[in-house]
């Protein structure tokens, strides 16, 4: 029978106590011993999982400070290639320039100029940039940016890139640039 204080309606703490008189009143204080064994495997358990857990967070730490430094460099060196391969260029255009200072000959100026071009265009092709060809096809939101649109005679040329106010290009088939157009209606 379980007995309840009348104030809270809660069982009363002393049904929990032992008071059968076969059994001797020392048999909790034999179970200390075992409890406090089971209470120090415990600690020693949680102690040895913290440590792991310090270790794996200090690991991960150095992990995050590993990457991002890692990412920084990468980041600082990513151009140094394409740099690298336009300083012939670059040497080119300051040939050009001098000889457009020494020479009225239009004719040679011109194909020099178009060799400089011609150069920049094959270093950045060998990149994997490739420009975008937009004129006379259908106009796409994904690759197109419509500048503006204009009427059409022909109902063939409706919804299709008409002119090309700026290319749009791609670095290993992936877009960089959308191609400003202009587009019939």
């Amino acid at each position: 029978m379980t007995n309840f204080n009348i104030d809270d309606q809660q069982p009363d703490p002393l049904d929990d106590m032992n008071t059968d008189e076969n059994i001797a009143g020392t048999t909790h204080l034999n179970d200390i011993s075992a409890r406090e064994e089971e209470l120090d495997k415990c600690k020693d358990e949680l102690q040895e999982q913290k440590d792991k857990y310090l270790r794996l967070f200090a690991e991960f730490d150095n992990f995050r400070k590993r990457s991002a430094r890692e990412n920084l460099e990468i980041r600082q060196t990513a151009g140094k290639e394409v740099i690298t391969s336009l300083l012939d260029v670059l040497d080119d255009c300051d040939r050009a320039e001098q000889q457009l200072k020494k020479t009225d000959n239009i004719d040679q100026i011109k194909e020099g100029v178009q060799l400089v071009f011609s150069k920049l265009r094959s270093v950045l092709q060998g990149k994997g940039l490739r420009a975008m060809q937009s004129i006379d096809t259908d106009f796409d939101v994904e690759k197109h940016e419509a500048i503006t649109e204009i009427p059409v005679q022909n109902p063939a040329q409706k919804g299709k890139v008409i002119d090309e106010v700026q290319k749009g290009y791609y670095l290993n088939d992936k877009i960089i640039r959308f191609a400003k157009v202009v587009v019939g209606k």
